[in-house]
This record gives structure tokens, sequence and C-alpha cells, in this order.
């Protein structure tokens, strides 16, 4: 059986991650793999980290997007992988890997999942999670302060110069790719049952009869 690829989106503290956690977990019947977008930033290693500080990560530029294509392609066919693993606090791609392996379910989520063709074309199925922008904002400072070790001032410069017109242009618009929109971002218990009820309909139709 091909294994189903989900895809979920939504602005930087939508709380995509926590609706791809709670479809996976869901999903306890099937094996699940589970990578995020955010592993897959270009490594600009190269650049001093003045320089790499500077960068518009919320540009569709600051992907990898032949690498994540490919690898979300070997999942497609039943493979593994070894996913990269980056490192937020230096701004580059860590030496080591994760090895993913094959799943019947494919769980991935990412801010600008939806904008690109590719991607969107090997999702099976495509979630946009959505959230009032100072939830998010609120969400994103919570989430690099204590996770990734950066000043409030940091964060908010980062939010009005990149993180929010990127949204606008880039996140908000790829939403009209959606198969399903989930409002209240992560936490939103019906919206994730549907979400489920529809991969298990896939997967039954999917696998052969024992007829």
């Amino acid at each position: 059986m091909k294994p189903l690829i989900i895809g979920i989106a939504g602005g930087s503290g939508s709380g995509k991650s926590t609706v791809a956690r709670n479809v996976a977990q869901a999903l306890h019947t099937e094996s699940v793999a589970f990578i995020d977008m955010d592993a897959y930033y270009v490594n600009y290693a190269h650049l001093s980290l003045a320089e790499r500080r500077k960068i518009n990560w919320d540009h569709p530029d600051a992907f990898d997007w032949e690498l994540l294509v490919s690898q979300l392609e070997r999942l497609g066919t039943g493979a593994p992988i070894d996913k990269p693993v980056y490192d937020f606090v230096s701004h580059t791609r860590s030496d080591r890997t994760v090895a993913v392996p094959a799943a019947d379910v494919v769980v991935i989520d990412g801010i600008l999942l939806l904008s690109d063709p590719r991607v969107r074309d090997l999702c099976d199925v495509k979630v946009f999670v959505d959230a009032d922008p100072d939830i998010r904002l609120i969400r994103r400072i919570r989430r690099d302060m204590s996770r990734r070790g950066r000043p409030l001032d940091e964060i908010l410069n980062q939010y009005m110069t990149t993180v929010q017109p990127m949204h606008l242009e880039f996140v908000e618009p790829s939403k009209r790719y959606a198969d399903v929109i989930v409002p209240r971002g992560g936490h939103n218990a019906v919206a994730i049952e549907m979400i489920v009820a529809k991969i298990q309909r896939r997967l039954s139709n999917a696998r052969p009869s024992s007829t």
C-alpha cells in the first residue's frame, strides 16, 4: 500500500505542530512517520553567525526544497530517509541526521508547506491551521526564549521585519490550497477527529480487499 502523506501548514505559532502530533497519536493503529519542514532550512554554515542572523528565514528561498521533495518522494514510495537536523541557535545544519523509517502514514508540518506545488502534489491530505496573530506572536515569543535562547528584542524585531510580512505574502495565501482548515489552533479536538476520520477512510479504501 502506498503511504499516505499528510501536509499540515500554518503560520508560526499557529499550533500546526500540535495538530500534527495529535493526528499522529490518534492514528495509533497505523505506523506513522513524523517530519518537520524546519529541518530543511538551507545550510548557510559558510556565513558568519552575524550574517546568518540577517537571513530572512520566513521566505521560501530559505528552504532546501530539492532535499525536502526528494525525501518526501522516498517516503511516498515506502522507503526510509535520513532527515537532517537543524540547529536554531547557530542557524546551521547539524552533522548528524535522524533515521525516519518507512510508514503507512507520513505527517509533515511547516509554515510554507503548501506554497510549493511539488510538495502539494505529494500530499494526499492538505491541512491549514489558523490562529489569531496575537496568539501566534505570544507562542513564538515563549518558544524562542525558552527553546532557542533568543532575547525578546531580537524576537520582536524578526517578527516585525520578516515573520509577519512573509506570513501575509506567502503563508496566508497558501490557505486556499488546503483540503481542511483548522480554526483556533492546535487544540481543536473536533477538527482533529475529522482529519483522522478522513485519513482512516483513505487508508481503508487503499487497502486491498480480503475477499
